[in-house]
């Protein structure tokens, strides 16, 4: 067994390698294996109230790959050379209310919440929704909430993706109607149920890239 100091400098060893890929190499491909531990990490992220209100679209099919590169230009140069692309959808204000059909399946079916307490626990959902964090108002902000999950699992797969030598490249250079046009028209959105949130290229980076910068440790944290 490794011993904590080992791990810890693998894991830093880790966010040192992941950057940005721009250009991945062409045919390359990440073994199945590898990339269904890449997707289980993010299956197992956490999320507000245990919620999991994502889904991840693993693209294969050419044609839409097509359609996406021409849509999106982040992705013009990462389809079709990265080994995987997915798109994060967040569920829309369908799923995420209070009082939606998901959420109860997801309390009673998925996390075994004891079905007595269902209704209290809803009503803070509610109380946390509607006053705490004044979500209900329009349909933008449930899905701004659910979107900001989706990046919690799209951090831990790039990092987990950087441990065992598999690059990445988060995409956020997309006009969310016209993605969310093409989705939709692929039948990918499931009525208004979810909404495109990011996505992501992974693969192996076909030129090595500048050495990583960042702030001082200093100017980023500040003991209170």
């Amino acid at each position: 067994m490794k011993n904590k100091e080992q791990l810890k400098q693998e894991i830093l060893d880790a966010f040192h390698f992941r950057h940005a890929t721009k250009q991945f190499v062409p045919d390359k491909k990440i073994p199945e294996d590898d990339f269904r531990f890449i997707l289980e990490t993010g299956r197992l992220s956490p999320s507000s109230f245990g919620f999991e209100p994502w889904r991840f679209l693993v693209i294969q099919d050419p044609a839409i790959q097509e359609k996406i590169k021409n849509t999106s230009w982040g992705a013009y140069t990462k389809l079709p050379d990265a080994s995987h692309f997915v798109i994060f959808l967040a569920r829309t204000k369908k799923d995420t209310k209070y009082d939606s059909e998901y959420l109860k399946d997801q309390l009673l079916n998925i996390s075994k919440f004891p079905e007595e307490m269902l209704e209290k626990f809803l009503g803070r959902v509610e109380e946390f929704q509607r006053e705490d964090f004044k979500l209900l108002d329009g349909d933008r902000p449930l899905y701004d909430w659910a979107s900001k999950q989706t990046y919690i699992a799209l951090a831990n797969m790039m990092t987990a993706a950087a441990q065992i030598g598999i690059d990445s490249c988060p995409v956020e250079g997309f006009n969310i109607e016209k993605m969310n046009q093409l989705l939709d028209e692929e039948g990918l959105l499931e009525d208004g149920h979810f909404s495109i949130s990011v996505m992501a290229a992974f693969g192996y980076r076909a030129e090595e890239p500048r050495p990583k910068t960042r702030r001082p440790f200093d100017d980023v944290v500040k003991w209170i």
